[in-house]
């Protein structure tokens, strides 16, 4: 347990946290002027990229160590060209995504334009396209191809040729979400209430899924790719199978609209092959349930959450999920055991969350601006 500051009306109140992370755990990380809504750590070093409303992305030096010593040095990126913040937000930094061998970051912005930087601030490439918000953003695992899904459509960069390799524009209604199944396939969801699998190198897709009731808030598969996972508005989560022609897995627990699902890097083909494999939800009623996705059971509820939580995430190590909330709270739990271990209250609504490889920090992003880095000591 530890001592906090918390304030109400202007008053100063120091209370106490069960569980809570001490501030010379954290390193608070301040420069933007908006608030920040995506943060990725780079898989190979402690570099850690952070996505403003400013327009700007930055990366920050962390160096091993006790967290309030990390902070060496800041890499600001600019979508120069863009729309001001002023202009109604529409040159936010709304996603970012490193390379697998960590020596790209791509950048993505409300105006539909991708930019690729080195680790050290260099334009690589940037690519502007009429083609909406972006609202994914991701490298294959080959990091040959980058996957830009705007709103409007979906464009697969060659990042061989520095250009298009294929536009994919298939949905009726606004694109949601994307996410790579392997090198040369993918899936997208839509407010339109359907799924396509695409293939590059197909002009349409090859599988189309139907069966959700309501539009579709987010797709991912497991990490054998032999299951994808969706969630949406209708309150449900859907296993889909390659095999099979509908749902194989219809999970239903949550009371309003699912906006999060991640799978637990566990099971065959990951780093920890001998835990099983798990999926979270988070939904609109405040609530997390982590599934057995095997039997179609919730195995338990996390209710601590006073408000919307945006955004969960498994460590590395496949031990803990942390959960981030417009209720300023982030929480780090046992999968094992479903009880809280480390709680932080960041004075503003938790937008992203980020593990290291090493699963001892945690970097969250919030919406007063800032970005904070957590050591985890377990």
């Amino acid at each position: 347990m530890c001592d906090t500051t918390s304030e109400s009306m202007g008053i100063s109140t120091r209370i106490r946290i069960p569980h809570g992370i001490i501030p010379c755990d954290v390193a608070t990380l301040a420069g933007h002027t908006d608030e920040v809504v995506v943060c990725a750590w780079n898989p190979t070093c402690s570099l850690l990229a952070s996505g403003s409303h400013d327009s700007t992305a930055r990366i920050w030096t962390i160096v091993d160590g006790a967290c309030n010593s990390t902070l060496q040095d800041v890499v600001v990126l600019t979508h120069a060209g863009a729309m001001t913040v002023e202009d109604n937000g529409f040159a936010a930094i709304c996603e970012l995504d490193w390379k697998g061998d960590g020596t790209l970051l791509a950048t993505g912005s409300c105006t539909g334009e991708t930019r690729i930087w080195t680790p050290n601030g260099a334009l690589v490439a940037s690519f502007e396209e009429d083609m909406g918000h972006i609202v994914s953003l991701q490298w294959n695992q080959m990091g040959n191809s980058l996957l830009s899904c705007g709103s409007d459509k979906v464009i697969v960069w060659d990042i061989n040729t520095v250009g298009s390799r294929q536009e994919f524009s298939f949905h009726s209604a606004r694109i949601l979400d994307a996410d790579w199944r392997n090198n040369i396939s993918f899936a997208t969801c839509s407010a339109d209430r359907k799924i396509h699998v695409c293939e590059v190198g197909l002009n349409r897709p090859y599988k189309t899924f139907l069966g959700h009731r309501a539009e579709i808030n987010g797709i991912r598969w497991s990490p054998t790719g032999a299951l994808l996972a969706s969630c949406s508005d209708d309150t449900s989560i859907k296993i889909w199978s390659m095999n099979h022609n509908s749902f194989v897995r219809d999970l239903k627990s949550h009371k309003r609209e699912v906006y999060c699902i991640e799978w637990s890097p566990t099971g065959p083909t990951t780093d920890n092959p001998n835990l099983t494999l798990l999926l979270a939800s988070s939904s609109f009623d405040n609530t997390i349930n982590v599934w057995d996705v095997e039997r179609g059971n919730p195995i338990y509820g996390l209710t601590r959450h006073r408000n919307i939580i945006y955004t969960i995430e498994f460590s590395p190590n496949g031990e803990y999920l942390a959960s981030g909330s417009l209720d300023n709270w982030l929480y780090v739990w046992s999968v094992k055991e479903g009880r809280l271990i480390k709680s932080y209250y960041g004075g503003g609504g938790v937008t992203d969350i980020s593990w290291n490889k090493s699963s001892d920090k945690i970097a969250v992003s919030f919406v007063n601006k800032l970005v904070c880095v957590l050591d985890i000591k377990m």
